[in-house]
């Protein structure tokens, strides 16, 4: 054995893997962001959500590609856990169908299928077929890749120290120990399974050594996830986890099973007959469908066990309980009268969230608190998961039987959680402007800090004032709320006026000066949005 067979075989190696990634990129590109939308609305029945985790994996070739999806959806509150582990299982059989496709003897097709790939790729302008070329042009590196993995392990076959390396394989612990090894290392399930069947035709692997790779594979798959989750909050995490435990329970099943009923493994080998490759594939897609038939009853078991791994603290209970809706629960069998007034106050509800948001980002700011921008983040994620719950059940409220005025209301009322909503963007813009601040080591004058605490007071006055008016009709406070209004707009031409006397002087350092005249700019807008609040369901026209 040369290193120049060594060579050939890394190679092969890296084309296979790198057709894989462009094969995956160009679905992925292909089908838009509508996979992620599937993903986030077809997921509440846990049937559905296997076959979601299935259909999406069989798509874009990558079980951990779906499931960084999944992670990334749990994350932002998007999606529970028990929503979560269905897509999960449903991508472990998924991520089957690579093996299967590469069980195949395309080899004296390949060349066309890279030419077609390549034309579509690189001589065509329109989008679509660009990336639909990439896909075949991927698909096209993959067998390449394939070829000449299996032209460079013929002469290993001659190996002395290879074929001893091998037959450690035979011991079953080791060989499911280098399949967690080898998969966590190429950080894919299926690229490793494809490997495994390429040493196995060139006859370096026996059916039962290749039965424990691919069990290890499975664990060593969950690698990029539990990466993924490291920078997720602690729900993503469980995410992972969710995987990690699957597939651990998984592992055991299966070996249980081909170790107390091995004929298990001579049926899936009668399958395909004389065929290694293809008992492998079998091998692989026939093991995730028992899992997961075996495991999918008790998932809710699996659930609870990575909270126990990862265990739910109590700001988490609550963050959970402010993100559910708590009035707007049971829309359908409710009275219209009664649904438009939960409505309302669900909205006020969202509204107090957005206001405490606020006024924690103007607490964070004067104060240069950056370990508060991470909390004014994840109120902004909470009044965003509301304002979309909402929007959902407003929807919901039109199909009820509704006369003119009431769908009236409800449109103002729509246009009104817009408003709270971008209250607590701007609390995410005042967050923004701390490290700004820091990073170019500017500060605010003292006289200029002053002015902004004044201006903050008279808008979230405003702001909790238009609350109260809209959650209980109450527009005695109207004429309050005006000269409040009032007050801010002044506030807005004074300040102004004083930063550019400050400017003309050049006692205002630049970076200072942006910050205090976007600052203005945000709490001037969160009082023409408590204005939009208090008047909404009211006649009147919306700045």
């Amino acid at each position: 054995m040369s290193v120049f067979t060594i060579f050939s075989l890394l190679g092969g190696v890296g084309l296979f893997l790198f057709g894989m990634t462009i094969m995956s990129t160009g679905l992925k590109n292909a089908c838009g962001n509508n996979l992620q939308s599937v993903l986030e609305k077809a997921t509440k029945n846990r049937a559905l959500a296997i076959m979601v985790g299935i259909g999406m994996t069989m798509l874009i070739q990558s079980s951990s590609a779906t499931d960084v999806m999944v992670i990334g959806f749990v994350n932002s509150g998007l999606m529970k856990l028990t929503q979560a582990i269905g897509v999960i299982m449903g991508a472990n059989i998924g991520t089957t169908i690579t093996a299967q496709i590469t069980a195949f003897n395309l080899s004296n097709y390949t060349p066309l299928i890279l030419f077609l790939g390549v034309i579509l790729y690189v001589f065509v302008k329109r989008t679509l077929i660009k990336h639909i070329g990439s896909i075949i042009m991927g698909f096209g590196m993959l067998f390449q890749g394939i070829i000449i993995m299996k032209a460079a392990i013929i002469p290993l076959s001659d190996s002395p120290g290879f074929i001893g390396f091998m037959e450690t394989l035979s011991n079953p612990a080791i060989a499911l120990l280098f399949g967690i090894v080898f998969t966590a290392i190429v950080q894919s399930s299926s690229s490793s399974i494809v490997i495994f069947q390429a040493f196995a035709v060139e006859g370096l692997l026996s059916y039962n050594m290749a039965v424990y790779l691919v069990i290890g594979a499975a664990i060593g798959s969950v690698t990029p996830n539990l990466l993924a989750s490291l920078t997720a909050n602690r729900n993503g995490k469980r995410t992972a986890m969710l995987n990690l435990i699957f597939n651990l329970i998984r592992a055991g099943i299966l070996i249980l099973v081909i170790n107390l009923v091995p004929q298990v493994l001579t049926l899936i080998q009668s399958l395909s007959p004389n065929d290694i490759g293809r008992q492998i594939a079998n091998t692989h897609t026939i093991f995730a469908i028992v899992a997961v038939l075996i495991e999918v009853p008790f998932a809710d078991k699996i659930i609870t066990l990575a909270q126990k791994v990862i265990p739910v603290k109590e700001e988490e209970t609550r963050k959970l309980s402010d993100r559910s809706l708590l009035y707007l629960n049971v829309t359908e069998s409710m009275p219209c009268a009664v649904a438009l007034h939960q409505a309302q106050m669900e909205i006020a509800r969202m509204g107090r969230f957005a206001s405490e948001n606020l006024q924690l980002s103007l607490d964070a700011f004067f104060n240069m608190e950056s370990e508060k921008i991470e909390a004014v983040k994840e109120h902004e994620e909470t009044v965003d998961i509301l304002n979309q719950q909402i929007a959902d059940k407003m929807v919901q409220l039109r199909s009820l039987t509704l006369g003119r005025d009431d769908l009236k209301k409800i449109s103002m009322m729509t246009i009104a959680c817009t408003d709270i909503e971008r209250l607590s963007d701007h609390a995410e813009n005042i967050v923004e402007y701390i490290d700004l601040l820091k990073g170019r080591k500017a500060k605010l004058s003292s006289f200029s800090i002053q002015e902004l605490k004044d201006m903050s007071a008279a808008v979230m006055r405003a702001v909790d004032l238009s609350l109260v008016i809209f959650e209980n009709d109450d527009y005695s406070y109207l004429d309050q709320l005006e000269n409040i209004e009032n007050s801010i707009d002044n506030y807005e031409d004074t300040l102004i006026a004083n930063h550019v006397e400050r400017l003309m002087r050049s006692d205002c350092n630049p970076v200072a000066g942006v910050v205090f005249s976007d600052l203005v700019t945000d709490l001037e807008r969160c009082g023409d949005h408590a204005i939009n609040i208090a008047y909404s369901l009211k006649e009147r026209k919306i700045y």
